[in-house]
Formats: C-alpha cells, sequence, structure tokens
C-alpha cells in the first residue's frame, strides 16, 4: 500500500506497489524500491538508492542519496522500547520520542543487518552482512560482526 502523503521523487521504481507499505515518507529521484519494503512517515530516502526487499526503514531514518539497503535491514528508532506504561495501559506515539539515525551518501548496508538508533552510518561505509551496527561508522569504513567492528576501510579494496 502507498499512501496519497508519499512523495515520491521523479523516476522511482517501486516494483510490487501492492506488496509494500509506505506513508508519509519521502523517496528520493530513480530511487527503487523492492518487495516488501516498510518506509515509516518522516522517514526519508535520497535519490538512486535501492532499497532491497523485507527492509524496515522507520520513522527518524534518513538516508543519503545512492545508498544501497540490502534485504531484510531493519532500522530502530526507540532506545527503550515498551508497549505499555508501570500500569500496564498501552502506550501510545504521545509516550516516546523518535531517535533519529542517519546513513550518508554512498554507504552499503548488507542484508539482514540491525541498525540501531541514533548512529550515523559514514560516507562510503560497508556495513557487513548481518551485523548489528551499535555505534557510529566513520566514512568509508567496513564493519561487520555483532556487534559491529571496524575491520578495513572500502578505499583500500581498489
Amino acid at each position: 500500500m502507498i499512501k496519497e502523503n508519499v512523495v515520491l521523487g521523479e523516476g522511482v521504481i517501486i516494483y510490487h506497489p501492492d506488496l509494500v507499505n509506505l506513508y508519509g515518507c519521502t523517496i528520493g529521484a530513480g530511487s527503487k524500491i523492492g518487495s516488501f519494503v516498510e518506509i515509516q512517515k518522516g522517514a526519508s530516502v535520497g535519490a538512486h538508492c535501492k532499497i532491497s526487499s523485507h527492509t524496515f526503514i522507520c520513522e527518524g531514518v534518513t538516508i543519503e542519496n545512492g545508498v544501497f539497503i540490502g534485504h531484510g535491514v531493519m532500522f530502530t528508532n526507540d532506545v527503550y522500547p515498551k508497549a505499555v506504561n508501570a500500569d500496564g495501559e498501552l502506550l501510545t506515539e504521545a509516550d516516546w520520542e523518535v531517535v533519529p539515525t542517519r546513513v550518508k551518501a554512498r554507504a552499503s548496508i548488507g542484508s539482514n543487518a540491525t541498525i540501531l538508533c541514533g548512529i550515523t552510518i559514514g560516507e562510503g561505509a560497508l556495513i557487513g552482512a548481518g551485523a548489528v551496527v551499535t555505534r557510529d561508522v566513520p566514512d568509508y569504513k567496513i564493519v561487520v560482526g555483532v556487534p559491529a567492528r571496524v575491520i578495513g576501510d572500502v578505499r583500500d579494496k581498489g
């Protein structure tokens, strides 16, 4: 489902419009969105990005231009998520604060990575498949593992 409040740039390709959930977000020109992707309100995807299938981009996430997001990547936006308060009452949107996350231009995030909120992934950085990113990633660094740690620099790879 693509809600009317989604802003799509020129030439955006959504491969299976009936198999996505997009609402209140912005997607830049020339980006490609795979099946079973959810992009929530207040999230922003830059131009010429590729968002692979089964990815979740929540409110508060900003993805700059030219970013690759692999299959099944999960972003978070709450450091201490809870369903109910101390009295057992269901929490509402008013009961929490979105913690923003930024993915800088030309970064690549491998399949099944989890990106915790409040961090910045640097320009051109490479996140290995399955990594759990818990802290900022410097520009052009390669990180892998749980928790993700720096193992190299993409500029050394030719």
